[in-house]
C-alpha cells in the first residue's frame, strides 16, 4: 500500500496496524491454504476460520468479508515479495542481472508455495470488477518494479531507446505470469526455476540494443 492511499483513507492505515499479528497471519496462511484446495468460491469464511484454529467471529475482527481476505492475503504476500526483490534489486548494478533476479525470484516464490501459485494464477482473476481493481491497486507496486528496470535499461543504452515502456511492461509480467500460469494448469509437473534462464533470454533479445 502506498502514501497515497493512506492519504486518502487515513483510517486505513490504523486498521491495518490493528490487524498485524499472529492470528492474523494464521488466517492470511489458512486462506491461502483454503482457497487453493476448495477455490474462491466454495472457501466459506467458517473453513478458513477452522484451517486457521480460530473461531468464525475472529475473522471479522480482522477482516470486513471473503474478499477482503483474498484482498489483503494478496496485499500481505505481495507486499512483502515487493521488499524482498527491492533488496536485491539495490545490490546489483547490472540491468541484464536485475531483470534476471526479476524473473527468478518470481518463479522461484511461487514454486516453493503451490497454494498460493494456485491463488494468484486462477483464484484472483475475479469477474467481479471492484475486486479486480483492488487486486490491481495492489500489483502496481510490482508493475513500478519493472517498469524502473526497463528505464534504467534505456537511459544505461542496455535496452532500445524507443522501447514503449507501457507495452514493454505489460510483455515482461505477462510472459512470466503465463509461464506460471501455465505450470500451475498443468499441475507442477515440472520444474518452474529452470525456465527463469529461457525466459531471461528471449526478453533480452526483444529489448536488447542492437
Amino acid at each position: 500500500m502506498n502514501d497515497h492511499s493512506l492519504l486518502s483513507n487515513p483510517g486505513r492505515g490504523k486498521t491495518l496496524a490493528k490487524r498485524k499479528g499472529q492470528k492474523y497471519d494464521q488466517i492470511i496462511d489458512a486462506a491461502v491454504k483454503v482457497i487453493a484446495q476448495n477455490g474462491y468460491h466454495h472457501s466459506q469464511v467458517s473453513k478458513i476460520a477452522k484451517e486457521a484454529g480460530v473461531a468464525d467471529g475472529t475473522i471479522y475482527l480482522y477482516f470486513k468479508n471473503k474478499e477482503d481476505i483474498l484482498v489483503s492475503l494478496f496485499e500481505e504476500k505481495m507486499g512483502k515479495f515487493i521488499q524482498k526483490i527491492e533488496e536485491e534489486l539495490a545490490g546489483e548494478s547490472s540491468i541484464e542481472a536485475k531483470l534476471l533476479i526479476l524473473i527468478t525470484m518470481h518463479l522461484m516464490q511461487l514454486q516453493k508455495d503451490h497454494s498460493l501459485a494456485i491463488v494468484t494464477q486462477l483464484e484472483l482473476r475475479q469477474s467481479n470488477i471492484e475486486l479486480r481493481n483492488r487486486i490491481n491497486e495492489v500489483l502496481k507496486g510490482y508493475l513500478k518494479l519493472i517498469d524502473t528496470i526497463i528505464l534504467l535499461g534505456i537511459e544505461k543504452g542496455v535496452f532500445k531507446e524507443d522501447l514503449d515502456v507501457r507495452i514493454t511492461r505489460q510483455m515482461i509480467f505477462g510472459t512470466i505470469d503465463e509461464v506460471v500460469t501455465d505450470w500451475v494448469m498443468k499441475e507442477h509437473k515440472y520444474d518452474l526455476v529452470q525456465l527463469c534462464e529461457p525466459v531471461h533470454t528471449m526478453l533480452l533479445n526483444a529489448m536488447r540494443r542492437s
